[in-house]
């Protein structure tokens, strides 16, 4: 049974108290955060992922994965998370290419070239993380609650008052095309920056959220605090000559 078909055969009511039942067992404090966002996908099936739940599941054992992933993405967050270096070995090819046109650099010169990226693309892969910790950190004394583990269809943030945000990192990141939720309420949508100019918009989501204490300045000595307590969620390679 899926997640949507579960909550749609028990209702809002009898969903909500089953979860709340489920996260009690798991050690999962309803009263915080997660009940808010049950109660988005509870209400609303457009809001339910559609991965969540099988053809063995009933019921309890559907909405109980829903729990588990909104736990395993709140344990999962930059300053707890262990990350993994990239599972595939550098092409040769790449350092003849570049090679090939720079001429004048040297072996080691490109072998530094090779992993300076590997070590960039392990800081992107972390990036949303990142923002995603630093917004929940800080909204959530406006309200505002963090889907953890993307367990609200094209959701981020969800607001007590029933208010839905989408968060993204640059304005050229792929965004939901799916946007009115059932009551006719818009998910309200805000990336950081501007994909083809330094420009932050921090400014925009202060005034959605009602706040004003979000900024870049702050939002990069979170991510220095982080990294500093927290080196490992970052991966770097044993082979990495930066190191």
């Amino acid at each position: 049974m899926k997640l949507k078909d579960a909550i749609q055969k028990l209702g809002e009511k009898r969903s909500s108290g089953l979860a709340r039942q489920l996260a009690n067992e798991m050690g999962l404090d309803w009263e915080g955060s997660v009940s808010f966002v049950f109660k988005i996908v509870a209400n609303d099936p457009d809001r339910v992922p559609g991965n969540i739940g099988g053809g063995s599941d009933d019921e309890r054992s559907a909405i109980q994965k829903w729990l588990q992933k909104y736990q395993a993405g709140m344990e999962g967050r930059a300053s707890k998370r262990i990350s993994n270096p990239p599972g595939t070995i550098p092409d040769p090819i790449i350092e003849e290419i570049i090679g090939a046109r720079l001429t004048s650099l040297t072996k080691d010169d490109l072998n530094k070239a090779t992993y300076a990226h590997r070590l960039g693309m392990s800081a992107e892969n972390i990036l949303g993380l990142m923002l995603e910790e630093y917004l929940s950190i800080n909204l959530k004394k406006h309200g505002w609650h963090c889907a953890w583990g993307e367990t609200v269809r094209s959701v981020d943030f969800v607001n007590e008052d029933g208010s839905l945000l989408q968060i993204k990192n640059r304005s050229n990141s792929e965004n939901s095309s799916s946007s009115a939720v059932r009551d006719g309420t818009e998910i309200k949508k805000w990336y950081r920056i501007k994909a083809d100019r330094i420009e932050y918009m921090w400014s925009k989501l202060n005034t959605i959220c009602k706040t004003k204490n979000l900024s870049e300045v702050e939002f990069v000595n979170f991510v220095k605090s982080t990294i500093k307590n927290n080196p490992n969620c970052l991966a770097v390679e044993n082979e990495n000559p930066w190191q």
